[in-house]
């Protein structure tokens, strides 16, 4: 791909959204219902290629194993509300009934209150007695220190998740984490991430992870471009992302690192976009936030809007359209791809004649 010229000093090349490109219809169709949208993911298999993102207005235990249920991954972010305090109930009505800077700065002292390892077992309990996969969040900060704790309380699956985690991350003031040394001591599989390049996320597979996840700044209530000026377009992130794990599969000779897309995955359309540009699953949190029974009534936050010194994210207000049920299956009210995703996935995958995600992943996209 040529770079375009910025100024005489600089260059860049060409990136592009979801929003950016389209899914071309082939020669053959077929109907939805001989469409698998099946994923495996190291042991286990879902029903549905969507992971709930681990975010508090999003995936509560409770949340998390109505997913399950349903066929998707609920992701408990271990060190949010629920491992802070033994009922965050009131506080996430607080955080509901705030207005504009205010959020933010009463958001920040509910999130001084230290983590408890103690709700990190109770929390993941509750999760794993439903019968459901368990799987749980850390950043790469806390990943240290809670690590032993998430294991022994029984995680199926571990993510690390950050705005950006890398695979050499360097730093005079503490030792860093080991990626490759600590994935390879766990007993359970690693989802990392989030990474937007070819060679970053090359490095992060050969930490031996399960799964990588591909997203920078993209999501709705991130707001890290504007504040750090850092972002990559998801469409392009994905397929990069995509052809790493292509080159990893040759370099490690057979051995498959998933792809789960991150961020911007806001409408139906865009769980299919993802696909068709490389991914195997996507991560989704502001669709769910749009339903009644999300814990964030009607307000959708990431970890990034409670940084103690330089929020990176914002407090957005969510038009709640439904139930879980319905955002993943419909029936749709709407229009507009807020609801039905499971649905609409595989009625795009029908109508580009392919039935299995694998394939749905080689259908011919273009800018528009």
């Amino acid at each position: 791909m040529n770079d375009l010229e910025i100024g005489a000093a600089k260059r860049a090349r060409r990136a592009y959204a979801f929003d950016d490109i389209a899914i071309v219809p082939s020669r053959r169709t077929r109907d939805p219902e001989e469409v698998s949208i099946d994923w495996q993911i190291d042991a286990y298999r879902f029903e549905l290629p969507i992971v709930a993102a681990p975010m508090d207005s999003v995936m509560s235990p409770e949340t998390a194993i109505a997913l399950g249920h349903h066929g998707g991954l609920g992701v408990l972010n271990l060190e949010g509300l629920w491992t802070r305090y033994d009922d965050p109930s009131d506080l996430l009505s607080e955080v509901a009934s705030l207005s504009g800077d205010a959020a933010v700065r009463r958001m920040q002292e509910i999130y001084a209150e230290p983590v408890k390892a103690e709700l990190i077992t109770e929390r993941l309990r509750e999760v794993r007695e439903s019968g459901v996969t368990v799987a749980g969040s850390l950043s790469p900060q806390r990943t240290k220190e809670f690590a032993k704790t998430v294991v022994d309380a029984g995680v199926d699956m571990f993510v690390i998740r950050g705005t950006t985690v890398s695979a050499e991350h360097v730093s005079s003031q503490a030792e860093p984490l080991n990626l490759k040394e600590f994935i390879y001591e766990l007993d359970v599989p690693v989802i990392v991430g989030g990474c937007a390049t070819h060679q970053a996320a090359l490095h992060l597979m050969r930490t031996g992870a399960a799964g990588v996840l591909v997203g920078f700044g993209g999501g709705a209530a991130h707001t890290t471009r504007t504040v750090l000026g850092i972002s990559v377009p998801m469409a392009s992130a994905v397929a990069d992302v995509a052809a790493a794990r292509r080159d990893y599969l040759d370099e490690s000779g057979g051995r498959y690192v998933h792809v789960i897309a991150d961020g911007s995955i806001g409408r139906s359309g865009d769980v299919a976009k993802a696909i068709a540009c490389g991914a195997d699953a996507v991560m989704v949190g502001s669709p769910f936030a749009r339903a009644i029974d999300a814990p964030g009534q009607g307000f959708h936050w990431g970890s990034e809007a409670v940084h103690a010194e330089l929020p990176r994210g914002e407090r957005v207000e969510m038009e709640r359209v439904g139930t879980l049920e319905e955002i993943l299956f419909g029936p749709a009210r709407v229009a507009d791809g807020t609801m039905n995703l499971v649905g609409a996935l595989r009625r795009s995958m029908a109508t580009t004649g392919y039935t299995e995600l694998k394939e749905f992943q080689r259908v011919e996209v273009v800018v528009q």
